[in-house]
């Protein structure tokens, strides 16, 4: 018996709450919340809905709700539920038994900075973290007793050393074991190296040099070199750490996405110092937009689990809630917490540094042997192949307003893009703008060479483009007596919503018709877009060498001092076009909007 959707509405309240849709065994198919649940249920049951949310609608056998006081109790209700019953449709995260921190006792006279593992903090000392990963933790309790000397012995080895180790012998310790520093001076050097994790590396390096120049000072040259040492090491640390900003605790959430992959990179940042990034794979089985899944995640990463909230969120993408989410957490926290995807300043690196790392994340997924595999036999059964295609290549046209128009031929085979094979196309004695004349000399030019007996045959030729470019491509291929090359047409739909192209075959009456969640679909959109990525990256390229011709005596506000100090602290001219606007600003006199100017009309 199916779900009598109408009557079901005619009852429920439009209270704010919890829904949970069961199948028929009574399991817990999704939980959801809403601001005004008769609105929200009502919208599953009545206008158009991508195929996951067809499928979840079909499976409902019946729907339990929860009415409570106000939003923040429903979300807090909300991933309390989504945690115990694990739902298939909901987004699901592992809960860590326990996380890494480093970890100091405050029962040893000369205590040792350690690597814990702890589901929450004790009594025990100090911890400082958690750290996203125990990698990270490692590397940062290497670099600390590298530059203070501090003992990583076990308390037992520590009490029955008698003469010094070999960390004594290749200067990192200061072998407190046999009384070789005073226990007020290793304490002291135990809180600079704590301070440093903190992320007050500034502060401890400013205190350093004091100390230096009063050794100085007092003719104790030894001691003076010593410290000389450790600030120099603590500069090279600061200038390695890509964000460093002395304050500020923020935990910064970046989503990428290509059809059929998914990832978001959470980035910590405590102190205003990066500890590192975590990754995650979340299954979208309502297939949301990326606003909503960062949402959800997001949600269920603080309220879903057990976890340090810190003062700041920042996501790359707006979330629908943000009031909401804002009020939950702080409920939790019990501060006020702050979640934002408007961001300047050194919170802007940290987004963009988040995306970064959430771009590669992907990539490495998508280059996954196990998954490439999946998708070339896919596309294998879908053209009724006898073998698995061996060598796929896809061309694009890139121009703005039919200026430096650039050509791009990309290639894939079975272990993912072949980038030896790329290659690029300066387009002349076109008609500006005309990309079919410009299709007809790129195919001209690469497939003459494969006529004449050089490079190797393609089993697939995919042209970004529709029935035009098709044509122009099966022109081509009969001027030059090409065969034995399938041809395959990839035009974007109405919408240009990824999953809604229109795909031809050979000819443009006959088209291939895949599901948008098909390995096949996906294989020919991550090609489809690499070369699109790789025209465009050509295109600018050949755009701005036309266009370079500033120099620094043409840039209004750079006189010769600020011509001077530029070439000065990049060595050259050279470096002077290689930096970016951040670089540019940090030399002396040169503010961040002349730094904006610079970078302008540097580089068009």
């Amino acid at each position: 018996m199916s779900f009598d959707s109408r009557h079901f509405l005619a009852t429920v309240t439009q209270a704010p709450g919890v829904y949970r849709m069961l199948d028929e065994r009574g399991e817990t198919l999704y939980v959801g919340k809403a601001r005004r649940l008769k609105a929200r249920l009502a919208s599953y049951f009545r206008g158009a809905l991508n195929t996951k949310t067809q499928a979840l609608v079909g499976r409902i056998a019946d729907i339990q709700v929860t009415v409570t006081n106000s939003e923040t109790e429903a979300l807090l209700l909300e991933q309390t539920l989504i945690k115990e019953q694990r739902p298939p449709y909901n987004i699901l995260l592992r809960d860590d038994k326990s996380y890494p921190f480093v970890f100091v006792t405050d029962r040893h006279p000369f205590p040792a900075l350690e690597y814990k593992r702890a589901r929450t903090r004790h009594d025990d000392g100090r911890y400082l973290g958690p750290y996203p990963s125990s990698s990270a933790v490692r590397e940062s309790l290497s670099l600390m007793q590298k530059i203070f000397r501090i003992r990583n012995c076990e308390d037992s080895v520590f009490a029955h050393r008698t003469r010094p180790c070999l960390q004594y012998q290749i200067g990192r310790c200061s072998a407190p074991c046999v009384d070789y520093i005073e226990e007020a001076d290793y304490r002291r050097d135990l809180e600079h190296a704590i301070q440093c994790l903190e992320g007050k590396s500034e502060a401890v390096t400013q205190e350093l040099t004091r100390d230096m120049e009063a050794a100085s000072q007092a003719l104790e040259f030894e001691e003076a070199a010593r410290l000389r040492d450790q600030i120099q090491q603590l500069r090279q640390l600061q200038q390695r750490q890509f964000v460093d900003t002395g304050g500020g605790d923020a935990d910064v959430f970046a989503l990428a996405s290509r059809p059929g992959a998914l990832c978001i990179s959470v980035l910590t940042v405590r102190q205003g110092r990066l500890l590192g990034a975590r990754h995650h794979e979340p299954a979208n089985g309502l297939d949301l937009g990326p606003e909503a899944l960062l949402g959800e995640f997001v949600s269920q990463f603080y309220l879903g689990q057990a976890r340090e909230i810190p003062g700041e969120i920042i996501t790359s993408h707006p979330l629908p809630d943000t009031e909401l989410l804002a009020s939950a957490l702080s409920e939790r926290a019990g501060k006020r917490i702050r979640v934002t995807d408007q961001v300047r300043g050194h919170r802007a690196q940290w987004r963009e540094l988040a995306r970064t790392n959430a771009e590669q994340q992907l990539a490495g997924q998508l280059a996954s042997q196990t998954q490439l595999a999946k998708r070339f036999e896919a596309l294998r059964e879908a053209l009724n192949l006898e073998h698995v295609p061996t060598r796929l290549e896809c061309f694009d046209i890139s121009h703005s307003h039919g200026e430096a128009t650039v050509a791009s031929c990309v290639v894939f085979d079975p272990d993912g893009p072949r980038k030896s094979d790329y290659r690029r196309f300066n387009i002349e004695g076109v008609e500006p703008g005309d990309d079919y004349a410009a299709m007809r000399q790129a195919l001209t030019r690469r497939f003459r060479r494969l006529a004449d007996g050089e490079g190797e045959r393609p089993d697939i030729l995919v042209v970004d483009g529709g029935k035009g470019q098709l044509n122009m491509a099966r022109d081509v291929f009969a001027e030059l007596g090409v065969s034995g090359v399938m041809l395959l047409g990839v035009a974007k739909g109405s919408t240009r919503k990824a999953g809604l192209e229109t795909l031809y075959l050979e000819t443009v009456d006959r088209t291939l018709d895949l599901d948008g969640a098909s390995p096949a679909l996906h294989l020919l959109q991550h090609i489809r877009d690499e070369s699109h990525r790789f025209a465009i990256a050509g295109h600018r390229a050949r755009r701005d060498k036309t266009r370079r011709t500033s120099t620094l005596q043409d840039i209004p506000g750079v006189g010769p001092r600020r011509r001077r100090e530029l070439l000065r602290f990049f060595g050259g001219l050279h470096g002077v076009r290689q930096a970016s606007r951040e670089e540019l600003a940090r030399v002396p006199g040169i503010s961040a909007t002349l730094a904006e100017t610079i970078h302008r009309a540097l580089h068009g």
